[in-house]
């Protein structure tokens, strides 16, 4: 995982005084990305100011409790899921407390992802206010790029001459080559030749020499969805769905997929053949 830890803690996490610096400190020196850090850090202190209790005083009834009031508040089981994860690591790993023996995970949620046609994703690149969002959204979806990915994006992880790009980093602080689109190309020469010498991002944020906000570009996304007037559910991340799902279809094995897409393990990956839907096709219904 992530090891650069600039910024990543506010200074009152790591005080020695601090009931969580411990914690901190533990998943700042194991290499946990910036992202796992901030959530454990943040689920544990929810948990303590719920249980009013010292992290030595907590009893697995107080980790049954806050969960349950979760459950409460509408939290899917996915997100119960991270909450134990992070209590879990606090108590156990850190302070060597067994608290969980009687604890169950809630089973996982099993949605379909949601997957755009070709038609409604060209649309909606061409509803993109400018060439820097059009170019976004052809990353996403020409790349099968996590939000978090193209954000970081460098200028120098970029190939044309191969048509390929280097996600540096990615999730799971793994590096990987994915494709880069003819489209996408396209836009990079329109749009490169625009931005400073000394830009590092290929998509610069406000604060100098930062990258855009992964919120700014859920809005970029959101903001051409509702210019094309496609009535649909999806985010940015629909898109990387749509990648792989299209690229199933086409009949690119899923092993490549899973490479493209980053995946450790092909189990995750196999979920787009459940919405894949030229398999259809060469099936008949028995009643035909």
């Amino acid at each position: 995982m992530k090891s650069d830890n600039k910024g990543l803690q506010k200074p009152d996490f790591l005080a020695n005084n601090h009931p969580l610096a411990t914690l901190a400190q533990e998943l700042i020196i194991r290499g946990f990305s910036r992202r796992t850090i901030k959530s454990y850090l943040a689920h544990n202190q929810k948990f303590l100011d719920f249980a009013h209790k010292s992290a030595r005083e907590a009893s697995s009834q107080d980790i049954k409790n806050y969960l349950l009031y979760l459950k409460s508040k509408n939290y899917s089981n996915t997100s119960l899921n991270s909450v134990i994860s992070a209590l879990k690591f606090y108590y156990e790993q850190i302070l060597h407390r067994k608290l969980f023996f009687n604890i169950r995970r809630p089973k996982k949620e099993k949605f379909l992802p949601i997957v755009l046609t070709k038609l409604e994703i060209i649309k909606i690149i061409n509803c993109a206010s400018n060439i820097k969002h059009k170019l976004l959204l052809s990353l996403l979806y020409g790349s099968g790029l996590r939000v978090s990915e193209v954000v970081k994006l460098k200028i120098i992880h970029l190939d044309m001459n191969s048509r390929s790009l280097l996600v540096k980093d990615g999730k799971g602080s793994k590096d990987r080559y994915t494709l880069l689109s003819d489209i996408s190309s396209k836009f990079l020469n329109l749009y490169l030749p625009k931005l400073p010498s000394e830009q590092k991002y290929l998509f610069g944020g406000q604060i100098e020499k930062s990258h855009l906000s992964q919120r700014s570009a859920q809005k970029i996304f959101d903001q051409a969805v509702e210019k094309s007037k496609i009535k649909t559910d999806a985010s940015c991340h629909s898109l990387r769905h749509s990648f792989a799902t299209h690229l199933l279809e086409n009949g690119l094995d899923i092993r490549f997929i899973q490479k493209l897409l980053g995946h450790s393990s092909i189990k995750t990956t196999e979920k787009y053949t459940k919405v894949a839907r030229n398999f259809f096709q060469n099936i008949n219904s028995p009643l035909d």
